[in-house]
C-alpha cells in the first residue's frame, strides 16, 4: 500500500458531472469556435472546481472528474501505437432510454507506447491537491478492453498470429511504461476501469463471448494473467485499482449477475492492490464471491448509487457493510459510490447536489464504521 494508506475508507471511481459551459465548450471545440488550448482552459477551471468539491466533502483521493474526455475508455485507448477505435453511438431502446453501442477496438498493429498519455492531465491534478492527505487518483481502461470486444478477430494475425505470450506482453509493457510516466512525476495512484470482468458474470455476455470463439469460464484466468503481466511492471510503491464496471451511460446498464463466475480469478489470483465492486442493488448478487479476497487486498464496496438521486438510509448501508464483513474482514473494506457520475461526457440522471450528498454519506458513513 501507499503512503497515504489508500483506497481511503471513503473512496469513489472517479468521474463527475461535467459542468454545461464546459459541455458548451466542448461542442464549440468540435465545431472549430475555439482551439484546444481554449478548451483546455476551460476544463482546467472545471476540474480546479470538482477538486475542490472532492475537498470540501472530506475525500482523500482526488481525480479530474475526467472531465478531459469524452468517454471514460476511448480517449486513452486509441492513444496507445497500434490501436484503432471508431465513435461509440447510441440507439434507443424498445422503452425509449438511450443504450451505448460499445465502440469498435481493434488491434491494428503491434501494441506499444508511443507517448505519455496521463502525464500533463496528472500534473495539472498534481498542482491542486498538494495538501498532506491527499492523494491525487488517475483512472484508465483495462487492457482486457484490447481483447474483450473484438476477441481473437479483432486483433491483427499478422501482427498476433498468436496472442500469447506477444500480444499480452506488448500490451503490458505499454501499460507499464504509462505507469511508470506516472509515478515519475508523483503518482502513486491509479484506477483501471474494467467492464469485461463484470460482464463474464452476465450470461448474455458469456454467449457473445462463447460467439466469438472465447470460452467465458476460461476467460477470468486468462485475464487474471493479463492483468499480472502489468501489475509486475507496476513501479512499487504505486497502488493499483480495478473497478469493475456493469455499464453506466445515462443511468442505464448493460449487464447484471453475481461475481461467482469471476470471483476466484479476480479476487485470489489477480495482484490487484484494491477492487472497486458494485454492490447498489440486485444486479450484483450477494456477498458470498468476497470469501475469495487475497491477503493485503482491499475490496471497496460499491454500496450508494451513483445512477439516481434517490438517497440510501444509512443503517441500510451499514448493514451492509456488516453482511459484507461476514465473508471478508472488515479491515479489509471500504466505501464508494458504485460507480462514476458521468463515465461519458453525458453524464447520469442526477442533479449536481445529487451528487455531491452521495459523496457526503459515503464519508460520514465511513467515518462511522471506520473512524477517520
Amino acid at each position: 500500500m501507499s503512503v497515504f494508506n489508500l483506497p481511503s475508507r471513503a473512496d469513489h471511481v472517479g468521474s463527475f458531472l461535467r459542468p454545461p459551459y464546459l459541455i458548451e465548450a466542448r461542442d464549440r471545440y468540435l465545431k472549430g469556435e475555439i482551439n484546444a488550448q481554449q478548451l483546455r482552459e476551460v476544463e482546467d477551471k472545471a476540474i480546479s472546481e470538482v477538486v475542490q468539491l472532492q475537498k470540501d466533502v472530506g475525500l482523500k483521493a482526488i481525480t479530474d472528474g475526467e472531465f478531459r474526455r469524452t468517454y471514460f475508455h476511448v480517449d486513452f485507448l486509441r492513444q496507445l501505437g497500434g490501436v484503432f477505435t471508431d465513435e461509440p453511438r447510441t440507439h434507443k431502446r424498445a422503452d425509449g432510454s438511450e443504450e451505448l453501442t460499445p465502440p469498435l477496438i481493434k488491434v491494428i498493429e503491434k501494441v506499444r507506447h508511443v507517448k505519455d498519455i496521463q502525464l500533463a492531465d496528472f500534473n495539472y491534478l498534481k498542482s491542486l491537491t498538494g495538501e498532506p492527505g491527499l492523494a491525487p487518483k488517475v483512472t484508465i481502461p483495462s487492457p482486457t478492453m484490447l481483447h474483450f470486444r473484438g476477441g481473437r478477430g479483432g486483433i491483427d494475425a499478422t501482427a498476433y498470429p498468436e496472442l500469447d505470450p506477444d500480444f499480452y506482453d506488448d500490451v503490458a509493457k505499454a501499460y507499464g511504461e504509462e505507469l511508470q510516466s506516472l509515478y515519475d512525476a508523483g503518482c502513486r495512484y491509479v484506477q483501471m476501469d474494467d467492464t469485461n470482468l463484470a460482464y463474464l458474470c452476465d450470461e448474455k455476455m458469456r454467449e457473445a463471448a462463447r460467439q466469438r470463439g472465447d470460452d467465458p469460464n476460461e476467460l477470468p484466468g486468462r485475464y487474471a494473467d493479463f492483468i499480472n503481466k502489468v501489475v509486475a511492471r507496476k513501479p512499487q510503491g504505486m497502488t493499483l485499482g480495478m473497478h469493475l464496471c456493469r455499464g453506466n451511460f445515462k443511468s442505464t446498464y448493460a449487464a447484471e449477475g453475481n461475481y461467482e463466475p469471476v470471483a476466484e480469478a479476480l479476487l485470489s489470483q489477480m495482484h490487484i492492490d484494491a477492487y472497486f465492486l458494485e454492490y447498489d442493488d440486485h444486479r450484483s448478487g450477494d456477498f458470498r464471491p468476497l470469501r475469495f479476497l487475497g491477503k493485503d487486498k482491499t475490496v471497496v464496496l460499491g454500496l450508494i448509487s451513483s445512477k439516481f438521486g434517490q438517497m440510501e438510509s444509512k443503517d441500510d448501508i451499514k448493514r451492509r457493510i456488516d453482511e459484507a464483513a461476514t465473508y471478508a474482514p472488515l479491515e479489509q473494506l471500504a466505501l464508494s459510490p458504485q460507480c462514476g457520475f458521468a463515465s461519458t461526457v453525458h453524464g447520469n440522471d442526477i442533479a449536481f447536489d445529487e451528487q455531491r450528498a452521495k459523496l457526503e454519506l459515503v464519508v460520514d458513513i465511513a467515518r462511522e464504521v471506520w473512524g477517520d
